[in-house]
């Protein structure tokens, strides 16, 4: 009968609080709403049709206790999924909706999360109707390891086609939306709202105070904090909510008709390719999650097979050529993944700028985002490669403690992530090809990236690179690490080098949050599956690079020698497609992951 409220603590009635939108009648705090009482208030009464309740599980780690936790939440829930999708109308006005409810593993995006979303924005786009999204969530899964960051790419090119057939897109941040959710599809609304007080950001306060070591200001990272630096649009009360959002509606609904005397065959047929589509896209799922499934098993019975490893070393890549990774190599390899991890951060170890200067030639470096400064940990600039202009950009480490310091360890700022879009669309403008070398620890945490919207700039890089209409290559040389790395590599095709990894956050912090114990660093680094063997099962990358030795100047000629053999064939492949056969087969790639 009685509720505590988590802002003043005041005692108060529960029924209360249902009649007054969930708000504190002491002091106007929020508590957060479940995801079927937030339609009940915005939807014309009966209108609802849920889509995509149920969908099989996703356990691409094999945690155990992973199924079961989320059995027991879909049980208290009574949600298959941290979001739930479908259509409603609200004012007369038919919109696709997603609500992510907090209730469900703290809203975080996993597999079936980010299918779901993109197939609400699929099925928005071809049935013409807006899409609203409400926004809760502590950001990627982490117990879906790379699998669930890969739902930022997905999720920001299915609303980057919902964008370009020109229907609106709202998008409301709800507390919390933080996290991978904030760097992709949370921050790619035509219109931005967010419910007063809201914690809204790409790094975690408690991270950004260990970070720089000194308090946060009262406010900072809150929806006001935001509205102030730019990047929302207007502070959503409450209690205003059905009204406003039914007001914008009425500002875009003829955005959203047809305007073209189509006709309802039309119409229809729009609507069998969309469930044709979907059929193939189940399709291909349940054979990625077979083959995923597959290679787990064969990991946890320490079984794989010595003959078929080579028979992969061989096979034909998704592009129908043979890939280059030596098995031979690969399967004389013990070295652990914690190894693979600190031969990823050795001192020494080729950086961006080596390759680039090893591969190509007239390498012209190109400054600015022209918004705001030139961020040092992103390279960029045209350079040639065997006589063809190419655009060419990397996520740069210094080869000693000065140049690390003035390069911020390789940590991009968002000026770094504008800098590298902005000379990426003049690469689509010239008909350039894009090559990046990716190599961070992660987006960097601060109060000014914050500030200057870290997780916005994260987002639109992966919204625009979804659809660029040039060959798209990206090379992981050293750590990938989490958006901060996928920013760069949302590519026709992601190679890596043996030595390096790429995951959605570092052992250290899986460790400790998942079992409060970062020592355990060397345990969560097998468990993920971060390195380039295991990427490679997973579908997550095309090829690896050998490294018959650690990379370093030693042996840096072989390798770049070995890479711009593979630059070429790739060229070979991609370089005579259209722009919109290259924009299709890179939504396909990322589609199915």
């Amino acid at each position: 009968m009685w509720r505590k409220c988590n802002k003043c603590g005041a005692p108060i009635f529960s029924e209360d609080v249902k009649a007054g939108d969930y708000i504190c009648p002491k002091c106007g705090g929020y508590f957060r709403i479940h995801a079927r009482r937030r339609i009940e208030m915005l939807a014309d009464p009966g209108s609802f049709e849920e889509w995509e309740d149920a969908l099989p599980v996703s356990n691409p780690l094999g945690l155990s206790g992973y199924p079961k936790k989320l059995s027991e939440l879909q049980e208290k829930t009574g949600l298959g999924e941290a979001v739930l999708t479908g259509k409603m109308s609200m004012g007369g006005h038919e919109t696709a909706v997603g609500v992510m409810d907090g209730r469900f593993i703290m809203g975080s995006m996993g597999r079936n999360v980010g299918e779901k979303i993109a197939k609400a924005a699929e099925r928005a786009t071809a049935l013409k109707l807006p899409l609203i999204l409400f926004c809760c969530s502590g950001g990627a899964r982490m117990q879906e390891g790379i699998v669930s960051l890969m739902q930022m790419a997905k999720t920001a090119a299915a609303l980057k086609r919902h964008s370009d057939a020109g229907l609106l897109f709202l998008s409301v941040l709800t507390d919390p939306t933080t996290g991978g959710v904030t760097a992709s599809f949370a921050m790619l609304g035509d219109i931005i709202l967010a419910e007063p007080g809201a914690l809204i950001g790409f790094a975690g306060p408690r991270v950004i105070e260990q970070t720089i070591g000194q308090k946060l200001p009262e406010g900072f990272q809150r929806a006001e904090f935001l509205m102030e630096h730019g990047f929302v649009d207007a502070i959503l009360p409450r209690e205003k909510s059905r009204e406003i959002l039914t007001r914008l509606l009425d500002f875009h609904v003829q955005r959203g008709e047809r305007t073209d005397g189509g006709t309802g065959d039309e119409i229809c047929s729009q609507k069998v390719a969309w469930s044709k589509r979907m059929d193939m896209a189940e399709e291909a799922e349940r054979q990625n999650h077979e083959r995923i499934e597959s290679a787990l098993s064969l990991e946890a019975a320490g079984k794989r097979d010595m003959d078929a490893g080579q028979d992969t070393g061989r096979e034909k890549n998704a592009s129908g050529t043979e890939g280059q990774e030596s098995s031979e190599n690969l399967k004389k390899s013990k070295v652990s993944a914690w190894e693979r991890v600190k031969l990823s951060r050795k001192q020494g170890r080729l950086t961006g700028l080596d390759y680039i200067q090893g591969i190509f030639a007239d390498f012209t470096e190109l400054h600015g985002d022209r918004a705001y400064g030139d961020d040092k940990a992103v390279v960029g600039g045209i350079a040639t490669f065997h006589g063809r202009p190419v655009t060419v950009i990397a996520q740069q480490k210094g080869r000693n403690t000065k140049e690390n310091i003035e390069r911020n360890f390789s940590m991009p700022s968002p000026e770094g992530y504008r800098k590298a879009l902005r000379l990426m669309k003049q690469a689509e403008k010239f008909g350039r090809p894009v090559f990046c070398f990716v190599d961070t620890p992660g987006a960097f945490c601060g109060m000014e990236a914050e500030e200057r919207g870290q997780g916005e700039a994260i987002a639109r890089n992966l919204f625009e690179l979804s659809a660029l209409k040039v060959p798209v290559l990206s090379i992981v040389i050293g750590e990938g690490g989490s958006g901060g790395a996928l920013a760069l590599a949302l590519a026709d095709e992601v190679w890596m080098m043996e030595n390096a990894v790429y995951s959605v956050l570092s052992p250290e912090g899986f460790a400790s949050i998942l079992w409060k114990d970062s020592k355990r660093a060397d345990e969560a680094a097998e468990v993920m599956k971060i390195t380039a063997e295991n990427l490679k099962a997973l579908g997550v990358v095309e090829r690896v690079i050998p490294e018959p030795e650690p990379a370093g100047k030693k042996n840096a000629e072989e390798l770049c020698e070995s890479l711009s053999e593979g630059f070429a064939e790739f060229l070979s492949r991609y370089g005579n497609l259209s722009g919109e056969e290259l924009a299709a087969h890179r939504y396909e790639r990322f589609r199915n992951m």
